[in-house]
């Protein structure tokens, strides 16, 4: 007998070869560790940033490798890259987003023009993205979309309030995808890593607990692909006291919120 709420949310994704990846935010971090992955299984990865230069340092001349840089925070850099991409890539079978900007800063400390500009590139040009690629997925019947948002969504947590806010503003977008498109046959995946090493989480002046390498978060996020998870989330001894913490009453999170995290 078999009972719907056992099976995978997604359809299991185990081969990668000859699929086409399109990674938003591919010149660093998680964004590169993931291209490199899915070129040693030899899917073909376009890498899309702002950083050409570093951009073709991760790609390291690979023939299955398509560097295309543009500005994801402009809605008509969308269009044109969608353009270029049609003849060389009729179909996408998956985007990643992972393009995110961060920084540490408490409520007092926000600036109104940075916020902005957090907001565009962490929430808005993945509006921008969708736009351009779902009209194809949907009119083809399959694709996929994985979004990373972050731990820090799950909580009002000190010292993200920008990144913080759109990050959660990112788990609510794709938890509404996944009701729209998983009957029209287009996978979703929600991406929370906890701390990452990243040019973003150097910016930390504090210890980040059950820190993990990009490597080690590619080979969590593509495993949980294979396994069709909805949410992705990792390093699991760190993220799963987050996920506790989120069914407390307020008034004992808030106060683990000072006990632990408030300086």
């Amino acid at each position: 007998m078999r009972f719907p709420f056992l099976q995978p949310l997604n359809r299991p994704v185990r081969d990668w070869q000859n699929q086409t990846i399109w990674i938003i935010g591919a010149s660093s971090g998680i964004g590169a560790a993931l291209a490199r992955s899915l070129l040693s299984l030899d899917a073909n990865v376009i890498l899309s940033a702002r950083r050409q230069a570093n951009l073709e340092s991760v790609a390291n001349a690979h023939p299955r490798a398509h560097i295309l840089a543009f500005d994801v925070a402009d809605q008509n850099a969308w269009q044109s890259a969608s353009q270029q991409l049609q003849d060389k890539f009729p179909q996408i079978d998956l985007v990643i987003f992972c393009a995110a900007k961060y920084q540490p800063e408490r409520s007092w400390e926000v600036n109104a023009n940075d916020a902005a500009d957090t907001l565009k590139i962490n929430l808005e040009s993945v509006y921008h993205g969708l736009q351009t690629v779902l009209p194809g997925m949907l009119q083809r019947g399959n694709g996929g979309l994985a979004i990373l948002a972050s731990v820090a969504g799950y909580l009002g947590l000190p010292n993200a309030s920008v990144y913080g806010p759109s990050k959660a503003a990112l788990i609510n977008l794709t938890e509404l995808l996944y009701s729209d498109l998983h009957e029209k046959n287009i996978n979703v995946y929600l991406v929370n890593p906890g701390f990452v090493s990243t040019e973003l989480t150097s910016k930390n002046d504090f210890t980040m607990p059950a820190l993990q390498t990009p490597e080690q978060a590619s080979h969590a996020i593509l495993a949980g692909i294979a396994n069709g998870d909805f949410e992705i989330h990792f390093p699991k001894r760190f993220t799963m006291g987050l996920k506790l913490m989120q069914m407390l009453p307020y008034r004992l999170r808030f106060a683990l919120i000072r006990r632990f995290v408030v300086a």
